[in-house]
């Protein structure tokens, strides 16, 4: 159990990171035709934006992942396996994405690009920037933090109830027990009364007067 405590900061912080980092890498570009390649083919030397392919989606999916890990830090329970359980799918479908979209559908990227710089097809080489890379790897550790969050989380320190917000319920109850505090001073207060008369004392007297 300790030991299994001991994971939550790690693997909250490599969930996070990964999530973050892939959040960025997912709006810079993952595939690229080198400048050289158009201009060598004649065209007019393009944009990085214009000569390259983005992965929003992956992007997109790593947004959910850190929202995901900001609910798992501030819920409890089943809430909290839940959130858990989307870090972990969102993780897994950054990973396909740039699979995909990198090392599968690449030269599908590759021959849009083409048409839209007007290149021919058999003369464009296609880039894997380091933006990539990064994403694959970030995807990675998101994935795995994920995973081990999912089967840790029972065992991980929970936010206390004190920060829970107030209930209609918990109000009646501390109203309840004011309640119960004053008649109990009261019933004592009375006790005290009779127990000063059948003494003799006259209950009424300033005890300080004299």
């Amino acid at each position: 159990m300790a030991e299994a405590r001991a994971t939550f900061g790690p693997v909250v912080l490599l969930g996070l990171a990964g999530s973050g980092f892939a959040a960025v890498a997912g709006h810079r570009e993952m595939l690229s035709i080198p400048e050289a390649t158009v201009t060598a083919a004649g065209g007019l030397a393009p944009s990085v934006q214009e000569r390259s392919v983005e992965f929003p989606l992956a992007g997109a999916l790593a947004l959910v992942a850190l929202a995901a890990w900001g609910v798992l830090l501030v819920t409890r329970g089943v809430v909290r396996r839940v959130a858990a359980g989307l870090a972990l799918l969102s993780a897994a479908g950054i990973l396909v994405v740039v699979v995909v979209g990198g090392f599968v559908q690449d030269q599908d990227a590759t021959g849009d690009l083409a048409t839209r710089l007007g290149l021919n097809l058999e003369t464009v080489d296609v880039e894997r920037t380091a933006w990539l890379w990064v994403a694959l790897g970030c995807s990675l550790a998101a994935l795995v933090a994920a995973g081990a969050a999912l089967r840790l989380v029972p065992a991980w320190p929970e936010m206390g109830s004190r920060y829970d917000a107030p209930t209609v319920g918990s109000g009646a109850a501390t109203a309840g027990s004011a309640a119960a505090v004053g008649q109990d001073s009261v019933e004592q207060s009375n006790l005290d009364l009779w127990k000063s008369l059948d003494e003799g004392r006259d209950p009424t007297d300033d005890p300080t007067d004299g």
